[in-house]
């Protein structure tokens, strides 16, 4: 009895402190004498002291701040530009045993994928397909951290810095885009303008007194207001006619 009561006490001080819990938003890596064993699932596990190990993983949703980066676009522009990469693990066993720090190597490759994916694209490219540009680098990472265990869900661009001498540039370059829509825009209301007024002069040429009424009906418009000069605009025929006349009442003479 002396002897198995220690004993008892013993091995009931060692299963205590082999105890170990696993959350449900985590895995644990159980090694056996440095080799990798299985994975714990979420709750109370053993793990006996000294000939058995074992590192947690978290296996929710990481967001990556990826810092900003000085990068050329295809166009020779520099700019800095950010961005923010949300992933998961899911495969722990690949995250710990196949690369040192899962958390710092995403950040690494992250940057260096972005400064190349916004080198392939130019300013307005980059600045008008942002989402397109986005997806780019998701497939990517997520192409390259696969045997890591890792599934990488979404990168979004955040912010695209430009300096103030390029801003000014592309300030000019809109400026000059606005004035061209609007000779555009100006000129084809006149080629619209002289295609009406040629049907409404053949229509008036082809109607017996259209052209008499319009008259009155623009002196009537300029007799409303008293400021208005009016100018008689007499044809050249009408004055010919009149010479005609002057000349032939001469000869009666």
């Amino acid at each position: 009895m002396g002897i198995f009561l220690p004993l008892a006490i013993f091995i009931a001080v060692i299963l205590a402190s082999s105890i170990r819990q696993v959350n449900e938003y985590e895995r644990g890596l159980l090694f056996a004498l440095g080799k990798f064993n299985k994975i714990l699932e979420p709750g109370w596990r053993l793990v006996l002291p000294v000939i058995q190990s074992y590192v947690k993983v978290d296996i929710r949703t990481k967001a990556v701040d990826v810092p900003e980066q000085d990068a050329i676009t295809r166009d020779n522009v520099s700019i800095k530009i950010n961005a923010v990469i949300y992933y998961k693990v899911f495969d722990a066993g690949k995250a710990i045993c196949e690369v040192e720090d899962f958390y710092y190597a995403v950040s690494q490759l992250a940057q260096t994928t972005m400064r190349n994916a916004v080198g392939s694209v130019t300013l307005d490219e980059l600045l008008t397909d942002r989402e397109k540009v986005s997806k780019e680098i998701c497939s990517i990472i997520d192409k390259l951290t696969d045997p890591w265990g890792l599934k990488v869900e979404n990168v979004e661009l955040k912010d695209i810095t430009l300096s103030e001498e390029m801003k000014r540039v592309i300030a000019k370059v809109a400026e000059a885009e606005r004035e061209k829509r609007a000779v555009i825009t100006k000129a084809a209301g006149e080629v619209e303008a002289s295609e009406n007024l040629a049907k409404a002069a053949k229509m008036m040429g082809g109607t017996p007194g259209a052209l008499h009424l319009r008259t009155l009906s623009t002196l009537n418009d300029l007799s409303s207001d008293q400021s208005n000069t009016v100018i008689f605009a007499v044809p050249v025929e009408a004055l010919r006619a009149l010479e005609g006349l002057g000349e032939l009442a001469k000869k009666v003479k």
